[in-house]
């Protein structure tokens, strides 16, 4: 269980930094798959498939998104293989300039030491 909550911890801080995209390469297994709870406007799809194919999925976002405040809490985890994160992200979406607060949750499976599926739960508006 150690492993899982120095995954969860090492993941959790690194959202807190702003390192997100960085810690693809390293905390994510190269067949990771996310699962979104719709498909994003800037996405036609819900399931991203493959550690590159998730970071295409974040940097999208990121060109699309200006993060005003990001609060991340976590990780909770549930042995032997999951951990969950809140998040709270006051963001502006840039070509329309709306401002907007989003809430979600996501759980997080691990197997051998790396993030194997990522799964997002909103909060609905």
């Amino acid at each position: 269980m150690e492993d899982l909550i120095d995954i969860g911890k090492t993941f959790v801080q690194a959202l807190r930094d702003r390192r997100g995209l960085v810690s693809v390469d390293e905390l994510y297994a190269e067949n990771a798959q996310s699962i979104e709870a719709v498909v994003p406007p800037v996405r036609q799809f819900r399931i991203t498939k493959g550690r590159e194919a998730i970071k295409g999925k974040r940097e999208d976002w990121l060109a699309t998104h200006d993060i005003q405040e990001l609060d991340v809490d976590g990780p909770y985890v549930h042995p032997p293989n999951r951990f969950g994160v809140r998040f709270k992200a006051e963001v502006t979406q840039k070509e329309t300039g709306e401002r907007m607060t989003l809430r979600e949750i996501a759980v997080y499976s691990v197997a051998e030491g790396k993030i194997v599926l990522e799964e997002f739960f909103m909060m609905p508006r």
